[in-house]
């Protein structure tokens, strides 16, 4: 018995072709929520936690290969015969390889702020970080963050990880992701590029103006491996892309998806 991906499903009663959406590193299908209502509006919109994420099920397994077959489980328990990909990050990393795996499950594919390439490692300070955090020593969220503060600068990353914290029981918080696997196989989805190989279909490559995931020379890479793709930056955002500038990105992966988009 294969576990599936948990997930919130938007416009279940329309019409059209599901769009299943994949958040990042440490994220949640709830980082997604605004976005998913909005589409939701248009087609059936799937916003699901990555396994070791969120609500999904805890494994030591976490490669490319073990993200994309996740996905094949999760649309053959719902009947999508064919869908719209979205991927935003590690999110990405799984989309692409589910499209070169699986190509004839994929109508359009959207990769954000990511390549197909092997990125070095670059989650060091958030790991110590999170590693740091003792859950028998502290009883409250601000403690928590007091904690990360110390190896974290920048308050929205303190309050997108905060935003994992559950209490597991009375008066114990834990993480929601699974932090063990996620420290012990970083190096299998991070420090590792996608399996060669060619998706044919439409691809949209949504790159952060202020990110420096995608960079120039990136580019023929995506090209070789996505030769129908067309990579589009969006003003005044970095990597959140969906998050720091939601009405331009709203506006692309529309038009994308709806058949309007012009290279």
């Amino acid at each position: 018995m294969n576990n599936i991906l948990h997930s919130k499903i938007y416009g279940q009663e329309k019409s059209g072709t599901p769009l299943l959406v994949f958040h990042g590193l440490f994220g949640m299908l709830d980082n997604w929520g605004s976005f998913g209502k909005e589409m939701g509006e248009l087609f059936p919109v799937h916003l699901i936690d990555l396994r070791n994420h969120g609500k999904s099920f805890h494994s030591e397994e976490m490669s490319h290969d073990d993200l994309a077959h996740d996905i094949t489980h999760y649309m053959e328990h719902y009947g999508i015969q064919k869908a719209n990909l979205l991927g935003h990050s590690l999110g990405g990393k799984a989309v692409m390889q589910f499209a070169i795996k699986y190509p004839l499950k994929v109508e359009k594919l959207i990769v954000v702020d990511i390549g197909p390439k092997a990125y070095p490692p670059h989650h060091q300070g958030i790991l110590k970080a999170l590693e740091s955090v003792d859950f028998n020593q502290v009883n409250s969220r601000q403690e928590v963050e007091e904690i990360l503060q110390q190896f974290i600068p920048e308050k929205s990353v303190i309050q997108f990880l905060a935003k994992n914290l559950y209490w597991k029981e009375e008066k114990k918080l834990a993480w929601r992701f699974n932090l063990k696997t996620l420290s012990e196989k970083y190096s299998d989805f991070v420090s590792n590029a996608i399996k060669f190989g060619v998706f044919t279909g439409e691809t949209l490559v949504i790159a952060g103006e202020k990110s420096n995931y995608i960079l120039p020379q990136d580019e023929f890479q995506i090209k070789q491996q996505f030769p129908n793709s067309s990579i589009v930056k969006i003003p005044n955002a970095g990597h959140w892309v969906q998050a720091e500038n939601p009405k331009d990105f709203n506006e692309v992966v529309k038009d994308f998806l709806m058949h309007q988009f012009i290279d």
